[in-house]
């Protein structure tokens, strides 16, 4: 299963149990209403930072140069998406038979529920992310980058050539130049000759 799925599946699935908590505490306790949704909601968002925290984590350690690491970004929009639209369709076919839950027309509940969701998962999935590989990274000792004598690179290193280029101008300048002082050099030893002759 890939990661995305199974990522996708887990949010939708938790998404429809705090719908039916929802529900259900909403029910119990009306005037309570706004504060249940943003409690269920939080807790939602707290379970998806720490799944990316771990998941930036883990990633960190694996892949310790930043340029080889996962496209996490990509694997948490679509299990974000996946949640979105599965948990609007399934809370929704649960809402034919359970009044308690409150759900909107099929529609709404597969596109802006969905979106909703879907923007919460790669939201704090992404934030968590982040999080974990800045805290393996700043415990990460840098690398010294090696500069001369780095023979492994020298093939895709775009300015040795270029530095290649102008050692090759600076030796032809200091031929040119000794060329040009020579003659005047033994003009100027003829000339001491001569007087000392």
């Amino acid at each position: 299963m890939s990661k995305w799925l199974l990522r996708g599946l887990v949010f939708a699935a938790l998404m429809v149990i705090v719908r039916l908590f929802q529900g259900a505490l909403i029910n119990a306790f009306e005037t309570k209403a706004g504060m249940i949704s943003i409690t269920l909601v939080a807790l939602y968002a707290v379970v998806v930072l720490i799944w990316g925290y771990a998941d930036g984590r883990r990633d960190a350690r694996a892949n310790p140069d930043p340029d080889r690491r996962s496209d996490l970004a990509m694997t948490w929009l679509l299990a974000g998406l996946f949640a979105g639209v599965v948990s609007g369709l399934v809370a929704w076919l649960i809402g034919l038979f359970y009044k308690n839950l409150y759900v909107e027309g099929l529609i709404n509940e597969v596109t802006t529920f969905a979106a909703f969701t879907a923007l919460l998962v790669f939201l704090f999935a992404i934030i968590g992310v982040g999080l974990g590989r800045w805290l393996v990274d700043r415990k990460t000792p840098q690398q010294p980058r090696r500069r001369d004598g780095d023979d492994d690179r020298a093939d895709t290193d775009v300015f040795a050539a270029v530095r290649d280029d102008r050692d090759g101008v600076q030796d032809y300048d200091n031929a040119a130049t000794e060329q040009h002082t020579s003659p005047v050099a033994v003009a100027e030893h003829d000339e001491e000759t001569r007087r000392n002759s």
